[in-house]
C-alpha cells in the first residue's frame, strides 16, 4: 500500500502497540490479549521503520533483546552476514567491538537498518515483523538480504510491510491496503488480475516484462 494507507497501524496490532477495537488477533490460536507482555514479545523479532541503535558496540546492539542471555559472537557474526552487514562491520575499527554512538549517528541509515535486522535475526523468533525495514536499502542489497533471510527464517512467520512491490512479490499472501481499507488479498499473480490498486502500484514500479516474469 501507499504512504498513509494504514500498513504500520495494522502490523502494530500484533505486538499490541495498539489494541483492536473490533475482532481479534490470534497467535497460535490464542488471543494476543491473553499473553503476558514478556511472553508475547519473546515470540516476536520486530524491526521498526526507524532503526534504533544504542550506545555500545556492534556486538551489544545485535545481541540486545535476547533476554539477557550470554552473547554468542558466532551468532552475532552469522546474523550480521545474513543482514548484509559483514562488509561494512569488518571494515570498522575494532570490527564487531566497534563503537556505535547513541542513535547510530556514526553510521549511515542503511547500515543502521542492516544492524537492526541483524538484531531480530540473532533473536531467532517465531515471528518476524519488518515494518518497511528494507526501504533504506538499495535494490541489490534488499534482494540479497531477502534471499538469505528466506533460507534462515523458513521455520518462522515473516510479516513484511512494504511500499516496494519487489520486496513482497514472492510472499505467500499479500494484503493490499488503500486509505485504511483492505482492497485485496492474494498472491502477486492473483492480485495483478483482480486488484486494481495493486496493479497500479506494480505498473508504476516495475516494467510489464518484470511483472510477467515474477
Amino acid at each position: 500500500g501507499s504512504t498513509g494507507s494504514g500498513k504500520s497501524t495494522l502490523i502494530d496490532l500484533v505486538p499490541r502497540f495498539y489494541d483492536v477495537t473490533d475482532g481479534e488477533i490470534l497467535i497460535d490460536g490464542i488471543n494476543v490479549k491473553e499473553y503476558d507482555q514478556e511472553s508475547l514479545f519473546n515470540k516476536i523479532g520486530y524491526v521498526s521503520q526507524k532503526a534504533f541503535m544504542f550506545t555500545g558496540s556492534v556486538n551489544d546492539n545485535v545481541s540486545y533483546g535476547n533476554n539477557g542471555k550470554k552473547k554468542d559472537l558466532s551468532k552475532v557474526k552469522e546474523a550480521v552476514m545474513i543482514a548484509q552487514g559483514k562488509s561494512f562491520v569488518e571494515k570498522m575499527e575494532n570490527s564487531y567491538d566497534a563503537h556505535i554512538a547513541r542513535g547510530g549517528t556514526n553510521i549511515s541509515g542503511g547500515q543502521k537498518q542492516r544492524l537492526s535486522i541483524a538484531r531480530a535475526i540473532y533473536k531467532n523468533p517465531e515471528i518476524y515483523i519488518f515494518d518497511d525495514s528494507f526501504s533504506a536499502l538499495d535494490y541489490k542489497t534488499d534482494a540479497k538480504l531477502r534471499k538469505e533471510l528466506k533460507k534462515y527464517t523458513k521455520n518462522s512467520t515473516s510479516l513484511i510491510v512494504a511500499q516496494r512491490i519487489g520486496t513482497i512479490i514472492n510472499a505467500d499472501k499479500i494484503v493490499v491496503l488503500d486509505q485504511g481499507e483492505c482492497v485485496g488479498i492474494g498472491t502477486h499473480q492473483e492480485l495483478l488480475k483482480n486488484c486494481e490498486v495493486y496493479k497500479e502500484i506494480a505498473l508504476s514500479q516495475l516494467s510489464r516484462e518484470e511483472l510477467e516474469n515474477a
